[in-house]
């Protein structure tokens, strides 16, 4: 038997202004409501992921720390893009600022090879963040795909820029 409270958040219900939205999609989409948060929802998803990040870092051998990591980003990613595609269509907008779980999977990755101490961390975030936003090419050609693959992986171009200058900067400093 399914818990009630489970079966609740996993159908659809009717919110403000009579639109129907999709529990499981909402929740994961605004990564629990790390999207709702103003001003600046992106940061927000990318600063909850990243907290998240530290404290797996902290707890886990750092040889697992890149496999899990890389893990973690990919499930974003696979759950994120049929998340994404449905706020999407429900709210009526082709990339609403509410849907985080893109951020999510870009900071992961972006933190992929990062070695598990808070400076790092925090590099990873302000690389991730400042690619996410200036959207160098082809991080913003990237956004016209469709739905919510375009939404997601566009994100995952920032995460990729940042990990490579992120590698290099460790690379350089002797990290």
């Amino acid at each position: 038997m399914i818990d009630p409270a489970i079966e609740e958040m996993t159908h659809s219900t009717v919110g403000l202004g009579g639109v129907h939205r999709t529990r499981w999609a909402w929740l994961v989409g605004t990564f629990f409501g790390a999207g709702l948060l103003k001003p600046g929802p992106g940061t927000y998803g990318s600063i909850a992921a990243t907290l998240i990040w530290y404290a797996v870092a902290r707890s886990v051998h750092p040889l697992h720390l890149v496999a899990i990591t890389l893990v973690m980003a990919l499930a974003a990613t696979l759950i994120g893009i049929p998340a994404a595609t449905r706020v999407a269509v429900e709210s009526g907008r082709k990339d609403p600022q509410i849907v985080v779980i893109d951020e999510v999977a870009g900071q992961w990755l972006a933190l992929a090879l990062m070695p598990p101490r808070w400076e790092y961390a925090l590099l990873g975030l302000l690389l991730f963040r400042l690619f996410d936003i200036t959207k160098p090419p082809p991080v913003r050609q990237l956004e016209r795909l469709p739905q919510g693959t375009g939404i997601v992986v566009d994100d995952l171009a920032a995460g990729a820029y940042a990990l490579i200058v992120a590698t290099i900067v460790l690379h350089f400093t002797g990290r």
